[in-house]
């Protein structure tokens, strides 16, 4: 172990000395109303849900089931380094939980292990970290690819055969972004060509509008019949390229992440489709589970079923269903769902597009 690892495990380990006896710690205790601290540690602000929906719905779903906890947020930006450090000071500074969405899931391992040692649990959330986390909440990402790749198949219709694919995946750092390359080829695999293949660094638009571009480049833009964008973001690069191409009829472009973006998208006919994943189920589960963790109780009271790390077995784990989401899902899925509202979705701009798909404000 490096002289800085040592120097940050003993830190660690020197403030959970420090930390008081009380709390909301044991099952016993678990009205009394004291508090705690829970740590939020999100990845980064390239993907709009992050701060818009997850941190507020994280943080009020845990103020609701402990009045007196707190919740210290930190986000990452993509940077490894910056993670470790938050999570070094939110255990030096007391915080008995931490709910991580890892910005490298491999890679923050060593500071989950510190953690641990230090008695602070982790509970991975949205991204499966390796190393031994307490708990995951999560979606089911070969579920998210299959519905990608089973409408980008709808869409293509009788062309689907003929047809040439480029997938813009996610970033490779990610166990997620291999999930849903998993899931997505399980469909397309003999249905289509896959014509070309990238992978998307930090999940941003500019990277993927550099691998479409890519793409363009290689095939020409008549040959590309169908993008499977690994999410919104990724989505909104593809799009954004292919226009600078020139492509005005554009192909089916598939999504993740219901961004509101992405969804007026969808209404303009601009991209196909995307997948909502409840943000509110998922913050709900997680706040549950980190809540109950920190009073001492077992992860498994909040947990639906286990799955496995490539570092850990039968982590306890909350694993939830997404939904494919085409113009038609809007209303039914993200309006009357309380997702946004008519009037969020339908600019001026869009109110035509708007009015054919019976989106009135």
């Amino acid at each position: 172990m490096s002289t800085r690892r040592r120097y940050a495990a003993a830190m660690i380990g020197a403030a959970l000395l420090l930390l008081p006896l009380a709390g909301c710690g044991g099952g016993g205790q678990s009205d009394s109303g004291e508090g705690f601290t829970v740590g939020l540690l999100l990845p980064s602000r390239a993907v709009p849900r992050w701060e818009h929906s997850d941190r507020p719905l994280i943080e009020a779903g845990v103020k609701k089931l402990c009045p007196a906890c707190t919740v210290e947020y930190a986000n990452a930006e993509n940077d490894v380094t910056r993670q470790r450090q938050q999570m070094v000071s939110m255990v030096t500074k007391g915080a008995k939980v931490l709910i991580l969405d890892a910005a490298d899931t491999r890679a923050l391992r060593s500071s989950i292990q510190e953690a641990r040692r230090a008695g602070v649990p982790v509970v991975a959330y949205d991204r499966l970290a390796e190393g031994p986390v307490t708990g995951y909440v999560g979606f089911d990402g070969h579920e998210v690819g299959r519905l990608q790749g089973e409408a980008l198949l709808d869409a293509l219709g009788q062309r689907a055969g003929d047809a040439e694919v480029v997938m813009v995946n996610g970033d490779p750092t990610s166990p997620n972004a291999a999930l849903y390359r998993e899931g997505a080829r399980s469909v397309l695999a003999g249905e289509v060509t896959i014509a070309r293949s990238y992978n998307t660094l930090d999940w941003s638009a500019q990277n993927a509008h550099a691998n479409m571009s890519a793409a363009i480049a290689a095939l020409g833009p008549d040959r590309i019949d169908g993008v499977l964008a690994a999410n919104d973001a990724i989505a909104s690069g593809v799009i954004s390229s292919l226009k600078s191409a020139g492509v005005t009829d554009l192909p089916p472009v598939t999504g993740q992440d219901a961004d509101l973006d992405a969804v007026r998208r969808i209404v303009e006919g601009e991209q196909y489709m995307t997948v909502y994943k409840s943000f509110n189920e998922e913050a709900s589960a997680v706040a549950a589970m980190a809540v109950a963790v920190g009073r001492g109780d077992d992860p498994r009271d909040s947990a639906t079923t286990t799955v496995d790390s490539p570092t850990t077995k039968n982590i306890p784990s909350v694993l939830l269903t997404p939904a494919a989401v085409t113009a038609e899902d809007i209303e039914p899925v993200l309006v009357e769902g309380g997702v946004y509202t008519a009037a969020q979705i339908c600019t001026p701009r869009l109110r035509a597009a708007c009015d054919r798909l019976g989106l009135t404000p």
